[in-house]
């Protein structure tokens, strides 16, 4: 077993570098896992770009990354459901158990969860992490850890459709066609919902999406979205709409494009923070908007939909760089991010 691994630290605004950090001991809780893969996410490049996400301020060194999937290699004492050679997805984040939230089941609105690469809390841009045994999920034979780091965002995927009440017979729009937006889209289909319109203005996302199984995709520069809906639709719009963009623009044509009574998920974080929304229309309608933060309870759930073959989602990934390339990893999903859907850092072998 080795004594130190290999960490990629953010040292500051657009630099990162590789440093030896000692691997973790094991609390008698938790699992030390080898990481094969981790998904870069848009709040890692945030980070990256801007060194804050809000009141969440990056104080170097940092280590990025929150979408890990490997392999256990060593177990704490009280763990009996893992053994070293499982294949796991780590659920980045540790709540604490006993406020209200957390006790009526709503984990994810913990105010003090510590989650991987937010700071203060370290991610897991490195070969090896120790994690509560309880948050690795054992992944089946016939899924990867490729797989099993794009859980995390998957798991927000199926909440999205959980919290917009999807169900078989429905027509559904995906406003937005990047990571976030694919997960739901795929999301939706495995909970029965044949027709998912997809909607966005960069083409080679769109392409994914069609080959990700949706009905048909709207690419906004070109045509317009309200229009097409009502064609496709033969003017009854849609009973469900999803915002992954996070766009003003896309928010208004949600209202827009729905029945009335219909759900509206919003997901997509707006850089202003605000949007100006046709609130009449949306009274007149009587929709109901919900929106997403994170998941709670969804990771068997998506192990599950994946092993069973209702999402695809090796082939959202777009572009794999190894853990030494971290530098031009994240300066290329800066510069080149319509071109990319989904990256990925291969940690290990």
């Amino acid at each position: 077993m080795k004594k130190e691994m290999e960490v990629a630290v953010m040292n500051g605004i657009g630099e990162m570098d590789i440093v030896k950090r000692d691997v973790p001991d094991p609390k008698n809780d938790e699992v030390l896992v080898k990481i094969d893969y981790v998904g870069i996410c848009g709040s890692d490049l945030h980070y990256y770009e801007t060194g804050a996400i809000g009141d969440y301020v990056v104080d170097p060194p940092f280590v990025l990354g929150h979408e890990p999937g490997g392999v256990v290699v060593e177990v704490g004492e009280d763990v009996e459901h893992l053994e070293a050679g499982d294949k796991v997805a780590l659920e980045p984040g540790k709540t604490c158990g006993q406020c209200e939230f957390c006790k009526k089941g709503e984990y994810n609105l913990c105010p003090d969860v510590e989650f991987f690469a937010t700071p203060p809390i370290d991610g897991v841009f490195q070969e090896y992490v120790a994690h509560e045994a309880d948050l690795c999920f054992k992944l089946p034979e016939n899924v990867s850890t490729l797989e099993g780091a794009l859980m995390e965002p998957l798991a927000v995927g199926f909440h999205t459709a959980i919290q917009g009440e999807a169900r078989i017979g429905q027509t559904a729009i995906v406003m937005g066609a990047g990571c976030i937006g694919l997960v739901t889209m795929m999301a939706l289909k495995a909970m029965g919902i044949a027709k998912v319109y997809v909607v966005d203005i960069i083409q080679k996302r769109l392409e994914k999406a069609l080959n990700l199984g949706a009905t048909e995709v709207i690419n906004a520069k070109e045509e317009d979205v309200i229009e097409k809906i009502n064609e496709l639709t033969d003017n009854k719009g849609c009973d469900l709409a999803i915002e992954t963009a996070g766009t003003e623009i896309t928010a208004r044509q949600c209202i827009k494009v729905t029945k009335k009574g219909s759900n509206i998920v919003l997901v997509g974080y707006n850089d202003s923070g605000e949007m100006t929304l046709p609130m009449g229309l949306a009274l007149d309608k009587e929709l109901t908007f919900k929106t997403v933060f994170r998941y709670r309870h969804i990771y068997p759930l998506a192990i599950e939909a994946v092993a069973d073959g209702k999402v695809n989602l090796k082939d959202i990934v777009t572009d794999k760089f190894d853990l030494d390339d971290v530098q031009e990893a994240m300066d290329y999903n800066v510069n080149n991010k319509k071109d990319i859907v989904k990256s990925v850092i291969k940690i290990s072998d």
